[in-house]
């Protein structure tokens, strides 16, 4: 962390003596005006404990977001400054390089002069005089050139500030967002008097806002439930505490959010479960949404359990239980037992088998998990953290050459370059293209697009992670026109499994600020 910078102060001079006052009068001020405005807690207006807690967090986070902004615009105005004062200097470095050139020309055309005859003489005047009117036009048109760029500089300086301005007071309301939800979380904790919960949300507070402040692009994914669903939080919360579960009221209001936006008499969709005791298990039959969140809350609770789940922040275990939520409880053992837990792959072959056993077009919600997960303020916890099917099954097909076999999968008649279908052919035996995880593509570009279009897009320098997507731009013409799967990383070398390298599979290593790097997708595996 850089030096705080301060300034030296004379001491005893006029200028410190009235600084001093100044500081004085600005903590009696503040002293007075906090003490105008101090009450006790217990007088002020507030529904609840939560929404205290939310105001309190609030409010300090927007106070830093106004400092935050205030600096950007200050940065804004000196890089401004700074810009127009570097091409004045190098106006006047210009102007003083032609003066003194022209000068020079000059002189050496007088020395000559004295023995030049008169018709010499009239020559050398003409020249003179096209010399002086150069000067004028080039001085001319230097001015305009440095007025140009400078203006041009300028533009672009206060843009560039303007566009992190912008991202920045994005991050920040995410983070105030995440915060909100993670104070009011731990409110409920408190009131639930479970001290192993509360440590467990502080942790998530924590990383929540800090996850939002520094993490990268691509995990900037969390988006808030409706007013719809934050409406029933004291409803939600009666229940959570209830059956013990308490810690996953983020986690039910995101269940809620993806069922129903907190609309209808069923905001739970909990009718078809179990627990319904009291209503025809059809779609949509309790028409009491306090009933629902009663036996959904069980619902989630019966997940949860079955997934052998320990916090709000075991994803691999919440993952598992909400796919179970979607699809009954009889995935859960299911996934457990053929694969050791949730997987995309399995999660789309279960809904296929389901499909196909009732004689049904389509079973569940194949993307179920991920779908929750956007609205759960700790949903990106392990964002990004990889995947290792998609390398051994790309590892298999080392050695292949020519790629007959996956071109004529993909349809092609004749060799067609590979390297994007390869990636494409590798992604389809693990499910992830029937799943949505990666795109099916030809186009090398396409698969940028995709990726980028999706908020899964990281540049050159980021360390990947297994079963990341690579892409190349061998000609450094500003498009990608290679890719591969990403087998490793070890920190200064990426280690890959490319189609199409040398008309055949095998795998490849490049460091990892390789100019030949384009970027990366990253999959939500």
């Amino acid at each position: 962390m850089a030096d705080i910078k301060t300034r030296q102060s004379n001491k005893g001079t006029i200028r410190s003596l009235d600084k001093a006052a100044n500081i004085n009068d600005h903590m009696r001020a503040a002293y007075t005006k906090t003490k105008e405005h101090a009450e006790p807690v217990s007088e002020r207006e507030h529904e609840s404990a939560v929404s205290f807690a939310a105001d309190q967090m609030s409010g300090a986070v927007k106070a830093g977001t106004e400092r935050s902004t205030d600096a950007a615009v200050r940065a804004t105005q000196k890089s401004y400054r700074a810009v127009r004062t570097k091409h004045r200097n190098a106006d006047v470095k210009t102007r003083r390089k032609i003066f003194e050139r022209n000068n020079a020309v000059r002189f050496g055309k007088h020395a000559g002069t004295n023995q030049t005859n008169l018709k010499t003489k009239r020559f050398a005047d003409s020249r003179k005089i096209k010399a002086v009117t150069y000067r004028g036009e080039a001085k001319k048109l230097t001015e305009r050139k440095a007025q140009k760029h400078f203006e041009h500089t300028a533009k672009k300086t206060a843009k560039r500030t303007a566009r992190e301005t912008k991202r920045a007071a994005r991050n920040t309301a995410k983070a105030i967002k995440a915060a909100i939800s993670g104070a009011k979380a731990l409110v409920a904790a408190i009131a639930s008097g479970g001290w192993i919960a509360i440590v467990v949300i502080l942790v998530c507070c924590l990383f929540g806002a800090a996850f939002y402040y520094f993490g990268d692009e691509s995990s900037k994914s969390y988006t808030p439930v409706s007013a719809e669903v934050e409406a029933y939080t004291p409803v939600i919360q009666k229940y959570a505490k209830q059956y013990g579960i308490s810690e996953y009221v983020e986690l039910i209001k995101a269940v809620m959010m993806q069922e129903s936006g907190g609309g209808g008499k069923d905001p739970m969709q909990a009718s078809e479960g179990s627990f319904n005791k009291k209503y025809p298990h059809s779609p949509n039959a309790i028409k009491d949404p306090e009933y629902s969140i009663d036996c959904g809350v069980q619902e989630i609770r019966s997940c949860l359990k079955q997934a052998k789940c320990k916090n709000p922040l075991d994803m691999p275990h919440i993952r598992l239980a909400l796919q179970g939520y979607n699809y009954g409880n009889g995935y859960i053992g299911w996934a457990v037992k053929r694969d050791g837990g949730y997987t995309v792959e399995n999660a789309a072959a279960f809904s296929d088998e389901q499909a196909k056993k009732h004689g049904w077009k389509s079973y569940g919600d194949k993307q179920y998990a991920a779908h929750v997960l956007r609205y759960y303020p700790y949903g990106s916890y392990n964002y990004g953290i990889g995947n290792t099917a998609i390398t051994k099954v790309a590892a298999q097909q080392i050695g292949n050459k020519g790629g007959r076999k996956f071109w004529s999968w993909y349809g092609f008649h004749g060799r067609v370059e590979w390297c994007a279908i390869y990636v494409s052919w590798c992604a389809d035996q693990c499910g992830y293209i029937k799943s949505g995880t990666i795109p099916k593509f030809s186009l090398v570009q396409s698969g940028v697009n995709w990726f980028k279009d999706k908020g899964q897009w990281q540049k050159r320098g980021y360390k990947p992670r297994p079963g990341d997507i690579i892409f190349f731009d061998w000609g450094s013409g500003g498009d990608a026109d290679h890719v591969g799967i990403v087998e490793k990383c070890d920190g200064s070398t990426v280690y890959t499994i490319e189609g199409n390298s040398g008309d055949q599979c095998r795998k490849r290593t490049y460091a990892v600020n390789s100019r030949f790097i384009f970027g990366y997708g990253v999959p939500k595996y």
